[in-house]
């Protein structure tokens, strides 16, 4: 089975993360699919409403730390993650999401680009990426303080510190919370209601909302770019990564 399942229903598609075994984390090949699927609902008419999900006790682990450790031998241009992140970005429909259990590194900062976030009581989001020697991507370094505050935005960034579903509803980075069993439902229910609205003035209003920080947005991420994959060759994020692995391929006693 797929780990990306794409599914339309009526005038709403669903992205679901399906990669339970390695706790939905995500590979070149997921950013392709999500990247395409994207791409495709954009331009779309018979797609007015797009939603992503996970499981009901994880959403993502983030970037598959064995993409970064021996990526692929052939590699699109510009890269699988970067393709995603511009699609989701720029995205002109109404993008909702439904999050339960942890939501890591690009499993947190994917949100930013969402309209509406439905979470589990269960959702916990982090943004380790100094932990693990990198900075951010997603243009988190600019959104995250935008939202957040500076306050809270340098526990999540630089402390790598995870915040909880209440905490991320009372800043605005949630728009409700419920029962991990209820997420996707919700979500499924919000993203009918929006797509019987009229499409072009849903595209509008999006557009007006996201005026004045659209360029920002690209602008950051090409810079967070430059300096993740600068950060990813240095010593810091080898041995990171290297001790992760090694723990992960260690025998179970």
């Amino acid at each position: 089975m797929s780990d990306v399942l794409i599914d339309r229903s009526d005038a709403v598609l669903t992205i679901t993360l399906n990669r339970l075994e390695k706790k939905n984390s995500i590979t070149v090949a997921m950013y392709t699919a999500m990247a395409d699927a994207l791409n495709s609902a954009a331009t779309d008419d018979a797609t007015r409403v797009v939603v992503l999900q996970g499981h009901e006790t994880i959403f993502s682990a983030g970037n598959d730390i064995g993409d970064f450790m021996n990526p692929p031998a052939v590699t699109s241009d510009p890269p699988a993650a970067f393709r995603f992140l511009h699609a989701i970005s720029t995205f002109p429909k109404p993008l909702l999401a439904s999050v339960c259990g942890p939501a890591v590194g690009i499993g947190t900062t994917m949100l930013f680009h969402c309209d509406l976030v439905y979470a589990g009581d269960n959702a916990a989001f982090s943004m380790p990426f100094v932990n693990l020697g990198l900075c951010p991507e997603a243009a988190s370094s600019y959104l995250a303080p935008k939202l957040m505050g500076y306050g809270r935005a340098a526990e999540a960034l630089l402390l790598g510190e995870p915040f909880l579903a209440e905490a991320a509803l009372e800043m605005g980075f949630i728009s409700r919370i419920v029962p991990p069993s209820e997420a996707a439902a919700l979500a499924q229910r919000q993203a009918r209601k929006l797509a019987v609205k009229p499409l072009s003035s849903l595209i509008e209003t999006k557009r007006l909302m996201k005026k004045g920080q659209v360029a920002i947005v690209a602008e950051r991420m090409a810079e967070e770019g430059a300096s993740f994959g600068r950060l990813l060759r240095e010593p810091a994020a080898q041995q990171a990564f290297g001790a992760f692995m090694q723990k992960h391929s260690a025998p179970k006693s």
